[in-house]
């Protein structure tokens, strides 16, 4: 099938079909789908068919047609970075530290992809997911990936990144997004001050791996607990970051 031209263009566009619905934690329609694609509804309902018979996507809620399936985890895992491996036993502890989640997030185009996830220990915790990814100038690991860029990087992701509002927090005009940046080339620290979902807070960092590759961890944290523990943290987070520096030997 791979040799066949039509095979190419099926797996293309069923490429496309998950990227649309990567960056929908609520899921498409087959209309939206169709629409955002530039492609047939017809089209559409047999790739999704033909995915959901994978359990690449599963039926969202009731009108809402589908979202990324389950089958995509278990590949995401297999597929784990060598830095997320290298970095796994700092991230619990973490997370162990803190009693919240913690992630660890690598730059895919104009967005951050989760590559390891530790569940907090809290009953009320911010959820998340390897595989699972999040726009960059509203998070606290997009932030901090992006003041770790060099300045031709970033004005590349300029010319890609839609500056959306999801809360009446979101930073949304470059100006205000490059003041906040410089404070965290400053600090190493980004903040995510209910900018991407209202209720969540969080706080993280970017560190570069043992190839130099570049990525971000976070501590996600509900927001009624996380000005009170907003300083211890920053502090563990800082912690963990240096003890990762000083293995991988780049800053």
């Amino acid at each position: 099938m791979a040799k066949s031209p039509l095979g190419v263009q099926v797996i293309a566009r069923a490429a496309e079909v998950l990227r649309a619905l990567e960056g929908s934690a609520q899921g498409l329609s087959l209309g939206q789908l169709s629409r955002q694609l530039d492609l047939p509804k017809s089209t559409v309902q047999r790739i999704v068919a033909a995915l959901d018979t994978e359990r690449f996507v599963i039926a969202s809620t009731p009108g809402a047609g589908v979202r990324l399936g389950l089958a995509l985890v278990r590949i995401a895992r297999s597929a784990r970075f060598g830095l997320a491996e290298l970095a796994h036993a700092s991230l619990e502890q973490l997370a162990q530290r803190t009693g919240e989640t913690v992630d660890l997030a690598v730059l895919d185009g104009s967005k951050a992809i989760f590559v390891d996830h530790i569940e907090g220990s809290r009953r009320l915790r911010a959820v998340s997911a390897i595989g699972i990814s999040f726009p960059l100038h509203c998070s606290a690991n997009g932030k901090a990936l992006l003041a770790a860029l060099d300045q031709s990087a970033l004005l590349q992701l300029k010319k890609t990144i839609e500056l959306t509002r999801f809360t009446p927090n979101s930073i949304c005009t470059w100006s205000q997004l490059e003041t906040d940046l410089e404070q965290i080339r400053a600090t190493a620290i980004a903040f995510d001050n209910e900018e991407h979902t209202q209720g969540i807070s969080a706080v993280g960092s970017f560190i570069n791996g043992p190839e130099g590759e570049l990525a971000a961890i976070s501590v996600p944290t509900p927001s009624v607990r996380f000005a009170g523990k907003k300083q211890e943290l920053e502090a563990a987070l800082i912690d963990c970051r240096n003890e990762l520096i000083e293995r991988f030997g780049h800053r």
